[in-house]
């Protein structure tokens, strides 16, 4: 496979890339010429098989593990990416867990994982990768949030908090870094056909999904990945400090109906959430 040339030259960092949306997204990255370091925290399986392929296609490509329950890991690994690549050119702030817990039954420590994961993990990792990105001259960053930020779902109360707390992350960073000449912005994803929705989810039909989604379809890893190469590249110049949501227009739409009303009727978040 010839590689592309849009991210000739950079040096990228993914996390949470071993599945999903991540894993989209390192691919994409590397496919244009981007060096990658792609992280993951249990995917191990999905992380080594984007760098086998990237390998295999002449791209320097490495994965990293950590476990951003714990932040002395998540700092690690944006060190040991930024010795692998030479220096961090874009970091993607992807890693991320979901919980769906009524808001009666929410522990402590659901609380305080998602939290730490979700927010905590990211903000030191962030604070890493930008100490070197200021020493270099500048760069990129791009942080995944959703569309939970924006509109309310049942038993999301916890996991939405964090999506929202990201945005305003995203706008209060970008007018701090960017006289350093590094621009933040955020994605906020809508639906997107992963791995976690055949899992925790018995009934899941993408084309029924499709269906009450204006666009007509159920997003892919890649329609994200193309958004956030588009916003670390240089034709996103002077776009600073926003969300760009990429649902296939589930958001503009006015749902009226009694789906509120309904539990979720599955259980994200298993293995990474106490409690669950």
């Amino acid at each position: 496979m010839s590689l592309g040339k849009r991210m000739q030259g950079k040096r990228v960092l993914v996390t949470g890339a071993g599945t999903g949306i991540g894993q989209g997204i390192a691919r994409e990255f590397w496919r244009e010429g981007a060096a990658v370091a792609l992280h993951y925290s249990h995917s191990r399986d999905g992380a080594m098989a984007v760098v086998d392929e990237a390998q295999r296609a002449g791209a320097q490509v490495t994965a990293l593990q950590a476990d951003f329950t714990e932040l002395d890991s998540a700092v690690w690994m944006a060190e040991q990416a930024a010795a692998f690549l030479g220096g961090i050119d874009v970091l993607i702030n992807n890693a991320g867990i979901t919980m769906n817990r009524p808001f009666l039954e929410v522990t402590p420590d659901q609380f305080d994982t998602v939290y730490g994961v979700n927010i905590r993990a990211m903000y030191f990792v962030t604070q890493a990768v930008v100490k070197r990105m200021i020493a270099q001259g500048g760069g990129a960053v791009v942080n995944l949030t959703s569309i939970h930020a924006y509109e309310g779902y049942q038993e999301h109360t916890v996991y939405a908090g964090t999506k929202g707390a990201i945005v305003a992350f995203t706008r209060c960073l970008a007018v701090e870094l960017a006289p350093k000449g590094i621009r933040v912005n955020a994605i906020a994803p809508g639906a997107i056909e992963v791995q976690a929705h055949h899992e925790v989810l018995p009934d899941y039909d993408a084309a029924a999904m499709g269906r009450v989604i204006p666009a007509g379809f159920v997003g892919q890893p890649h329609d994200i990945a193309k958004a956030a190469m588009f916003l670390a590249s240089d034709d996103a110049r002077y776009i600073v400090g926003q969300t760009l949501i990429v649902d296939g227009g589930t958001t503009a739409w006015m749902p009226f109906g009694d789906g509120f009303r309904q539990p979720v009727g599955g259980q994200f978040g298993k293995h990474y959430v106490p409690g669950l």
